[in-house]
């Protein structure tokens, strides 16, 4: 399944029906008096959100809803029916944003909540709304009121308790693959990822939710490379897990750790406040000397010295996990959770999800 975590829409409720003109007509009632109907409420548009989907695509290729409008009042006192409520399925975690993508409206992070996006109008008043005291024979009715209209935007943004970030061919993709049941597509080459993959990791009867993020590159947060959108993945995350690739020289690894911490605050949005467990990947090409060299040039820039791990070969994967689990209940218990990943729903999405082959477009909007 294609990945888009953006989409825009055009959305329109229904209008409200409209009031009826009508006087009872029956034999040997003389003056039977107004009888004309009120109209029927226009269709709602909601959004609702649901664990069976984690992507946008859907609204790739449809962008505009138009829900039913309500149908006008009729003699008799009778009613016009309601004109039927449009009902948008989207992933938990998608956001709502206005006209401008700037203006938040709703942030949908439980499965079957709602939000009402478009509101039909109400329908018209029927003549015998106005009958009073002084006026027996009103001949006036009202339409209905008009609906709402507007385009909104759709940001997506996974809900995980870990994002794994670093920059392109860091071996992040192998890392999930090796933990979690997730099937990303794996190469030896940048950009393997290019989209977030989810993936569920148990370590000591503990189970959470790690996103692997496509690689980040300098400007990232000004948009390069769609790093934008990529750090919005992590913007849920408590915990994030930097990999750096072992297989450079030290003073590359510094540069590509200042790197990717120099994006991260400079995106902000709490991304530089979050715990972070530093980890060097791909030992198994190191030789012990390599090793020590390497380490100590990461430390001299980020001020703790870095866990090491083959995620290809699993050496010290169990101590990250735990290194990770511990971070995580650090963080719950010092930021109670507003949003909370669903092991279940992304257990459920591995079983669905096959090896991926070679990519034949983008997963996102042009």
């Amino acid at each position: 399944m294609k990945f888009l975590d953006q989409a825009k829409l055009y959305v329109k409720a229904g209008d409200g029906g409209a009031g009826c003109v009508s006087f009872r007509r029956e034999k040997f009632i003389e003056f039977g008096g107004p009888d004309g109907g009120n109209g029927g409420r226009g269709g709602h548009v909601i959004l609702q959100a649901t664990h069976n989907l984690n992507t946008l695509i859907d609204y790739r290729y449809q962008q505009h809803f138009k829900a039913k409008r309500g149908t006008g009042g009729a003699g008799q006192n009778r009613t016009g029916a309601g004109g039927d409520d449009i009902l948008l399925r989207v992933p938990v975690g998608t956001q709502i944003y206005a006209e401008d993508n700037q203006t938040l409206l709703y942030d949908l992070t439980r499965a079957g909540e709602e939000f009402v996006v478009a509101r039909g109008g109400e329908g018209g008043l029927g003549n015998a709304h106005f009958k009073s005291s002084t006026n027996r024979a009103p001949r006036k009715s009202t339409k209905g009121e008009p609906a709402e209209e507007k385009t909104i935007w759709l940001r997506l943004k996974l809900i995980a308790d870990v994002g794994i970030i670093g920059q392109p061919n860091a071996g992040k993709s192998t890392f999930l693959a090796t933990v979690t049941h997730a099937r990303p597509k794996i190469g030896n080459y940048p950009f393997t990822t290019l989209n977030p993959q989810l993936g569920v990791a148990t370590i000591d009867q503990t189970e959470f939710v790690i996103a692997d993020l496509p690689g980040l590159i300098e400007g990232a947060h000004e948009g390069v490379g769609l790093g934008d959108r990529f750090l919005g993945h992590a913007e849920r995350c408590g915990v994030l897990l930097h990999l750096l690739d072992g297989g450079q020289s030290p003073q590359d690894l510094a540069k590509a750790y200042v790197a990717v911490r120099r994006e991260i605050e400079a995106y902000g949005h709490g991304l530089e406040t979050k715990y972070e467990v530093l980890v060097l990947n791909k030992s198994d090409l190191m030789s012990p000397g390599d090793t020590e060299r390497k380490r100590r040039a990461v430390a001299e820039v980020s001020g703790v010295n870095a866990m090491m791990m083959s995620g290809e070969q699993g050496d010290n994967v169990e101590q990250v996990l735990r290194a990770l689990s511990a971070a995580l209940a650090q963080w719950r218990s010092e930021h109670p959770p507003t949003v909370v990943a669903d092991t279940e729903a992304v257990r459920a999405q591995e079983r669905r999800e096959e090896p991926e082959g070679l990519p034949t477009e983008r997963g996102w909007a042009p």
